[in-house]
């Protein structure tokens, strides 16, 4: 009974890829904020978040790799609600010289 690495006959990195669909969708935001897009940015950010919300949704505890942090149940609510209010947040901002 070897459980080794290639459990179920997967590669052992695919486990990480739900995170790295994740990163890349902040790195993305990360980008746009530096090019004085705040606003773009920070939604693409909360759409990472939202996107980690699916992905725990969709996948079980075994292939959510790091974006498995609790119970599915508390990170669904968790990442859902923190997407929906860094988007909310972004979008109702106004003035300031920030403002693009």
């Amino acid at each position: 009974m070897n459980d080794g690495p290639q459990r179920g006959g997967k590669h052992p990195a695919l486990v990480h890829l739900p995170f790295a669909l994740v990163m890349a969708v902040v790195a993305l935001g990360l980008v746009r904020i530096i090019q004085f897009s705040w606003r773009e940015g920070t939604v693409w950010i909360g759409l990472a978040l939202l996107l980690a919300a699916g992905l725990r949704v969709l996948l079980r505890d075994e292939q959510a790799g790091l974006v498995a942090i609790r119970s599915r149940a508390v990170d669904v609510l968790l990442y859902g609600l923190f997407g929906i209010v860094v988007i909310a947040v972004a979008l109702t901002i106004e003035g300031g010289w920030l403002n693009r």
